[in-house]
C-alpha cells in the first residue's frame, strides 16, 4: 500500500538583509522507494516569465548567489517560457571606424591612451560596408552591427550622414541593423530610426562603483542618457556589460539590477567575458571561467525573462560543451565570423559544427522591436510581487 511519511523537519534559511526565505526537507516514501522532495532555491522563486522593473540589489544578489545547478536550471525554465529554447540569433559585428578614440576604457586596444596593435583608420566605404553586410546574410546572420571608435559624434556631420545611409541599405537586405557609435543625442537618435535603425548597442560594462576605476572619459549617467535618447526615439536598446575586469560579484550584481531597474529592459543585454589584450591596462586580469559566465548569463535571464541575452565577447575561449551550458542556461545569440571589432572570434565552420551538434537552428530577425517611451508594466507584476513576498514569509 503506498504511503507518505515525512521525517522531523530540518530547515535550510537563505538571508539576506532584506530576503529571508525558509525552505523544508522532508523524507517521502511512495512505496518501497524513499524520495527526498527539493526545497525551492531563491532562484526558483523568482523564475517567472513576469516582467518586473523593481527588482530590489538584495534579490537580484540572491539569485546571483543560488546553487549553481539550481541557478543553470531555473535560467533554463525561464528561459523555455520565453523562446524558443533551440533558436539562437547569430549577428556579425563590422568595425567600421577602428582605432584612435579618445576615451580610457581600461580593456580596449581601441583607446588612442594606449599602445596596442590596432592602428587608428578612417570610416569605411560605403562598398566595404555593404558587402561584409551581404557576407553576412549569405552565411546566416540576421542582425548586422556597426561600430566605430569615437566618444561621440560631435563634429562628424559628413560621417554620420554615411552611416545613416549604410543603415538604409542594410536595412533593405532584411536584415536587423544595430550601431554602437559612442554617446548620441536626441536627434541623432531619431535620424538613426528615420533610417531604419533596429537597435544601438550602449554598455553600461559594469557596476556604477566600479565604473570610474575603468573609464573615466565618461560618465555613468551619460551612459544612462544615451539609453534614454535611443528608447525615447523607439530603437530598442542593447545594453550589457563585462566581466574580468575585476570586478567583485557585488559589480556584477550592481550592472544586472541597473538593467533591470529601467524604465523598459534592454532587448539585448550582451554578457561579454574580458579578452585580454596586449599594451592595454586589463592585459594580465585572469581570465573568467565557464562557470562564471553561466552565473551571469542565468540571473540576466531570470530577471530580465523576455530580452536577448547575448552571449558576445570572449565566447573563443569556451569550448563547444561550454557554449552549450551558456546556450541551456539562457544565451540565445552569438557574434559569428573571425573577428568581434578587432579581437578574435570563432570561426564559421566551427560554429557550424556546433549548431549541428548540438541542434541549434538559427533564430529570425525580429523587425518589431524598438518601442515607444512609455514604461511597459506588467499587469500581473503586483500580483507576483506579493506572491514572492507570501511565499519568503513561509
Amino acid at each position: 500500500m503506498a504511503f507518505r511519511l515525512f521525517s522531523s523537519k530540518s530547515h535550510n534559511t537563505i538571508s539576506s538583509k532584506f530576503l529571508s526565505v525558509t525552505t523544508v526537507r522532508g523524507l517521502a516514501s511512495v512505496g518501497n522507494t524513499p524520495t527526498f522532495t527539493k526545497p525551492l532555491s531563491v532562484a526558483g522563486l523568482y523564475a517567472s516569465k513576469h516582467i518586473r522593473n523593481d527588482w530590489t540589489r538584495e534579490e537580484i544578489k540572491s539569485i546571483y548567489d543560488s546553487p549553481l545547478m539550481d541557478l543553470l536550471f531555473y535560467g533554463a525554465k525561464v528561459h523555455r517560457e520565453n523562446f524558443d529554447p533551440l533558436a539562437v540569433q547569430q549577428c556579425t559585428l563590422l568595425s567600421i571606424k577602428t582605432g584612435g578614440c579618445s576615451e580610457d576604457c581600461a580593456y580596449c586596444p581601441q583607446s588612442s591612451k594606449y599602445k596596442t596593435m590596432v592602428k587608428a583608420t578612417k570610416l569605411l566605404d560605403t562598398d566595404e560596408v555593404l558587402v561584409a553586410a551581404r557576407k553576412a546574410k549569405e552565411a546566416g546572420s540576421t542582425r548586422f552591427c556597426m561600430g566605430a571608435a569615437w566618444r561621440d559624434l560631435k563634429g562628424r556631420k559628413s560621417n554620420f550622414n554615411k552611416i545613416v545611409s549604410y543603415v538604409k541599405e542594410i536595412r533593405s537586405m532584411d536584415m536587423e541593423v544595430c550601431c554602437t557609435l559612442g554617446m548620441l543625442n536626441e536627434s541623432q537618435a531619431k535620424a538613426l530610426k528615420d533610417a531604419g535603425l533596429t537597435a544601438y548597442n550602449h554598455n553600461l560594462d559594469t557596476s556604477r562603483e566600479y565604473y570610474p576605476k575603468i573609464i573615466t572619459t565618461r560618465s555613468y549617467d551619460e551612459r544612462l542618457e544615451t539609453i534614454s535618447n535611443v528608447r525615447e526615439a523607439g530603437i530598442s536598446v542593447c545594453s550589457g556589460g563585462i566581466i574580468g575586469l575585476g570586478e567583485t560579484s557585488e559589480d556584477r550584481v550592481g550592472m544586472l539590477h541597473t538593467l533591470a531597474t529601467l524604465p523598459q529592459h534592454p532587448e539585448s543585454v550582451p554578457i561579454n567575458a574580458l579578452v585580454q589584450v596586449e599594451g592595454t591596462p586589463m592585459e594580465k586580469q585572469e581570465p573568467v571561467s565557464i562557470w562564471e559566465m553561466v552565473r551571469m548569463i542565468s540571473t540576466a535571464r531570470i530577471v530580465m525573462p523576455k530580452s536577448m541575452v547575448r552571449l558576445s565577447a570572449g565566447r573563443v575561449r569556451f569550448s563547444q560543451p561550454e557554449q552549450a551550458l551558456c546556450f541551456f542556461s539562457g544565451a540565445n545569440s552569438i557574434f559569428t565570423g573571425d573577428k568581434l571589432l578587432t579581437t578574435d572570434n570563432n570561426d564559421f565552420d566551427s560554429d557550424q559544427v556546433m549548431f549541428k551538434t548540438l541542434g541549434l537552428i538559427p533564430k529570425p530577425p525580429n523587425f518589431d522591436q524598438g518601442t515607444s517611451s512609455s514604461k511597459i508594466i506588467d499587469n500581473e507584476q503586483m500580483e507576483y510581487s506579493n506572491n514572492v513576498q507570501g511565499q519568503s514569509s513561509l
